[in-house]
């Protein structure tokens, strides 16, 4: 009887493992694709053992930051697992084996405008991602006035081609072509006529 009971615990315990690992690698596939930074994000970078270098950075409207010792760094398009690691490679001609820790405090880059007949127009944080049914959400919803079958999506910063996106209001209501119903970008303007 008791080898019966051993079995059973370790069959449990067995089990309960791979729920476990089931589950972990389910919330790791949940955790979505690395944050790429976007010109004003806010980031502090700090390295291990050497208080005169942690300092919070902005990204300039550049692209780009500066640190201590590094220089100027690129940081637009770019995770923040990748500035640590590029921060870290270039101190090693001054500081032996850094180690170089990066958090992203402010995501002000990261901002889409929602502009014309909502009943809140204005910029908004995507934390991190929306769509063009929750940026109509947050600003409010669609006035009375609104043409819900005429909403565009502007696309493109400064000096890039800008694109138009349409957004059919009344055929993703429907469930039809949700394609439209696309994931913003940092900068995308949509307009609500």
């Amino acid at each position: 009887m008791p080898e019966s009971r051993s079995f059973k615990r370790t069959a449990f315990a067995a089990s309960l493992l791979c729920v476990l690992g089931s589950l972990s690698g389910l919330a790791r596939a949940q955790q979505g694709p690395d944050y790429f930074l976007n010109a004003g994000d806010e980031l502090e970078i700090a390295v291990w053992k050497e208080p005169e270098l942690t300092k919070t950075v902005i990204v300039r409207p550049d692209g780009k930051f500066s640190f201590a010792l590094v220089g100027e760094v690129v940081a637009a398009g770019r995770s923040v697992t990748a500035i640590q690691a590029e921060v870290a490679t270039r101190l090693q001609k001054y500081i032996p084996e850094p180690v170089v820790t990066a958090a992203i405090t402010k995501l002000e880059g990261n901002r889409i405008y929602v502009i014309g007949q909502v009943a809140k127009p204005g910029s908004y944080s995507m934390n991190p991602r929306l769509n063009v049914l929750q940026a109509l959400t947050v600003s409010g919803g669609m006035t009375p006035f609104a043409n819900p079958d005429g909403i565009i999506v502007l696309r493109g910063a400064a000096g890039i081609k800008q694109r138009v996106l349409p957004f059919r209001y009344g055929d993703v209501s429907k469930g039809r072509n949700l394609e439209q119903n696309a994931a913003l970008e940092a900068g995308d303007v949509v307009i609500v006529p």
